[in-house]
């Protein structure tokens, strides 16, 4: 919200200087982010008659120029058209020093010297655009500093308000808060509204047919206007808060919206068919051409304003160019409404069409000063553009909205700020800011909030108009009381930061990504059409459609995390995300939400260097990460399926992670075709595990075997077995026997090939021997060793080699 301290002081005296209301205003919660003085060091831009006006002589496009200043007659060179001799005119004198640090002095134009310079209103900062230099009512006293004389001297305050604060997107708004912290009385406008037309039921019509999105709509007829260019004034005022001047009618609806904080309208009458005004959504795919040329696409969600045949505006956000008022309108009808905030902010952000009056539309109006915005504004319109205002207005008020009236307790303030006020204090502050009290009991009052204050709905949100009136420095600065006791937090959380030091050690990179994807992940992934992660929870409201469903699997992100790394020549990559997925419940509002630990490898197995290894990272690579994981919950049965787990693996390279026979996550290398689907150009090998499958499996107990002081003895079996049994069966077999002498059993060697007979391979494995009591004799051992081999043999049917 952009002010001016001049237009504030209009409605409240000001004796502070604009820095100190700029603190003030910021410690009210109105944090003033810019105070930008207006005219300051252009007292040698001064007020000057053109006494002569000649052809150059060297120069068929420029004027030579005799101009007073009331001290003396200087020579002018002067290229604008549009001045006369006579005219006053704003003269840059030598030294002088204009916006964007443009300084004047004495120079030769063709010839001719020039002791100054004649200047526009988009040269001193005024317009945006300007047809040429700026001519200057002719009543104003020569030598005079321009500003100074035309009243333009001011203090720009631009003020970031929060969203809540819909009020202050006003200059009364922002005076109100003034001052009720100066404990002043704030001035709202005088005006006087004459309408003596004839009534305006003999002109127009208003219809609510959705009295939801538009409770309120008010409107004034006003005839025979004449739309010319705003007065100076007027056209100052809009200029200095951002504004362009259009018409002295629509400067009105602006000069009034941002004085009352109030959008109005104003539309052509003759183009309204019927002379009526009808408030309904629009249909299905309805065409409409707003004012600033672009046609839209509406949804039957949009609320727009309608003739008796066609829209004519956009509800709260923007008119339709087949009503704006032109240079040959004479008939207006005035518009002055209440739209639903959130019907209003859906339409806007869907169109991305941001208008000053959708931003207050959306925020929250006040409803009760509809008559009173249009008053005005049909009074100053009949001032400016002359015309006759219809006697009446119409007002379609279906449900008038009750007041909120609101129990403040003393005690509850007192002992929330921490400070000790009264009941009359209290009472004054809420006065002050025009809220209605009474006291309804001993020390508890019944504070009535007035309808610009769509912001407060509780006791504690009054607490807090207390604090900032009160003066929040003036809060006494107290040590908080608190117990000090340990928290242990639950395993599961240590568990959770365990696994990601673990993996950080492993020399993985944590990355964060959105918990939104896009629907069309799935088939890149290659998921099955009744694959039930496909059912994922969709966001009502996305930002983007990429980011438009919430993810059932962590893998796209890390892919096109990966993918966007490599594409920057990061080639060698470990990244880890451990973030919850969303699983819809039916018949559930909220869903499931397992936290799962995912992992990709890509690249060489070594960092580069002279004396590592090339090798890339592999299959066992990223196993050997899933094993390090498991290894601090100890958990007791986990194996390994060989099946293709899932479809975006390359089969054969892959594996599913199982504990107690049920699947905790899986592992391998992502199908060529996937790692097509997301740009990926080598290999990646991925992780996946549900935490919370896991953690139910953990044992908290650990299982600690004191080191046996006596000697161990290791025997060989080499094999040769049918190929489909996996190796891990050959281990469980000889762990099975339950032979507390048998301290390990390992896997040291794999061969198929020739030689081998088709269908089978050659395993070897090392049994470790050691009792915990005595030496073990080699009697001992080998009878040991034979039950192995005994087992091995009736159970996989093995042949020794």
């Amino acid at each position: 919200m952009i002010v001016t301290y001049n237009w504030l002081k209009e409605f409240v005296d000001l004796d502070l200087p604009p820095s100190q209301l700029a603190d003030l205003l910021t410690m009210l919660g109105l944090e003033v982010e810019a105070v930008t003085p207006c005219g300051e060091g252009m007292d040698d831009v001064v007020v000057a008659v053109v006494e002569e006006r000649a052809q150059h002589p060297n120069a068929d496009k420029l004027s030579l120029c005799r101009v007073n200043n009331g001290r003396e007659v200087l020579g002018i060179v002067c290229g604008a058209q549009n001045f006369k001799a006579g005219d006053k005119v704003a003269l840059a004198q030598i030294g002088a020093t204009l916006p964007g640090d443009f300084k004047i002095k004495r120079s030769k134009i063709r010839g001719e010297e020039s002791c100054g310079m004649l200047c526009s209103e988009k040269e001193l900062g005024l317009a945006d655009e300007s047809a040429g230099i700026m001519i200057l009512p002719p009543d104003l006293p020569l030598g005079i500093p321009v500003f100074t004389a035309l009243g333009l001297k001011d203090t720009i305050f631009e003020i970031g308000l929060t969203p809540n604060r819909a009020d202050c997107l006003s200059v009364i708004g922002i005076a109100r808060e003034i001052a009720a912290k100066l404990g002043k009385k704030i001035r709202h406008p005088a005006f006087t509204l004459v309408d003596n037309g004839a009534p305006i039921a003999d002109r127009a019509s208003v219809v609510i047919e959705d009295p939801q999105l538009c409770p309120r709509y008010t409107a004034r007829y006003i005839e025979g206007c004449r739309i010319a260019p705003s007065p100076r004034w007027l056209a100052n005022r809009l200029n200095a808060v951002g504004m362009r001047s259009i018409n002295n009618v629509v400067d009105v609806t602006n000069y009034v919206l941002l004085e009352y904080g109030h959008p109005l309208h104003a539309f052509d009458f003759e183009l309204l068919a019927g002379g009526r005004i009808i408030v309904r959504r629009a249909g299905e795919g309805e065409k409409f051409t707003t004012l600033d040329g672009q046609e839209r696409t509406l949804t039957s969600s949009d609320l727009t304003i309608r003739d008796a045949s066609r829209g004519v505006a956009l509800a709260g956000i923007m008119g339709g160019e087949n009503s704006e008022i032109k240079d040959t309108t004479t008939n207006i009808l005035l518009e002055s409404a209440y739209f639903n905030p959130t019907a209003i902010r859906l339409t806007s952000k869907r169109l991305g069409l941001h208008t000053e009056s959708s931003h207050r539309f959306e925020r929250g109006a006040d409803i009760a000063i509809l008559t009173r915005a249009l008053d005005r504004a049909a009074a100053l319109i009949a001032e400016l553009a002359g015309g006759t205002i219809a006697r009446g207005l119409i007002d379609v008020h279906p449900e008038p909205v009750p007041q909120r009236t609101i129990a403040v307790r003393l005690d509850r303030v007192n002992r929330m700020l921490g400070i000790a006020l009264t009941t009359d204090d209290v009472a004054a502050i809420f006065r002050n800011l025009e809220f209605d009290v009474v006291l309804s009991g001993p020390d508890v009052m019944a504070v009535t909030v007035p309808s610009f204050r769509v912001d407060l709905e509780r006791e504690i949100d009054l607490v807090e108009e207390v604090a900032r009136l009160y003066g929040f420095e003036n809060i006494p600065v107290t040590m908080p009381t608190a117990r000090v006791f340990s928290d242990r937090p639950p395993r599961a959380q240590r568990l959770e930061k365990e696994v990601r030091s673990l993996l950080v050690a492993q020399g993985f990179n944590e990355v964060i990504n959105f918990s939104f994807i896009a629907p069309d992940v799935y088939d890149r992934l290659l998921f099955p059409p009744d694959d039930p992660r496909r059912d994922a929870v969709k966001l009502r409201n996305p930002l983007v459609a990429e980011q438009s469903v919430m993810r059932t699997i962590l893998l796209p992100s890390l892919l096109e995390t990966t993918a966007a790394n490599i594409s920057h020549r990061e080639l060698n990559l470990r990244l880890f995300e451990m973030r919850r997925v969303y699983h819809p419940r039916p018949g559930q509002e909220l869903p499931a939400e397992p936290l799962h630990v995912a992992a990709i490898m890509t690249g060489r197995r070594e960092p580069e260097g002279w004396c590592q290894g090339n090798e890339p990272v592999d299959f066992f690579d990223v196993k050997g990460i899933a094993e390090a994981l498991l290894a601090p919950l100890r958990i007791p049965s986990v194996e390994y399926g060989t099946e293709t787990p899932e479809p975006f693996y390359h089969p054969g390279k892959c594996c599913t992670v199982l504990v107690a026979g049920r699947a905790v996550g899986s592992l391998g290398e992502i199908h060529p075709d996937v790692q097509e689907n997301f740009g990926l150009s080598q290999p990646v090998y991925y992780l996946e595990l549900d935490f919370n499958r896991l953690i139910a499996h953990d044992s908290q107990q650990a299982s600690i075997h004191a080191p046996s002081r006596y000697p161990d003895v290791a025997r060989d079996i080499a094999m040769l077995l049918d190929d489909g049994i996996p190796a891990a069966r050959v281990l469980d077999c000889v762990r099975g026997l339950r032979l507390k002498e048998i301290e390990s059993v390992a896997i040291f060697d794999l061969y198929k090939g020739e030689h081998i007979p088709a269908g089978q391979k050659s395993l070897a494995i090392r049994v470790r021997y050691r009792s915990p009591e005595r030496t073990l004799t080699d009697d001992e051992v080998t009878r040991m060793h034979q039950r192995v081999i005994d087992a091995l043999v009736g159970k996989l049917n093995i042949t020794v080699r």
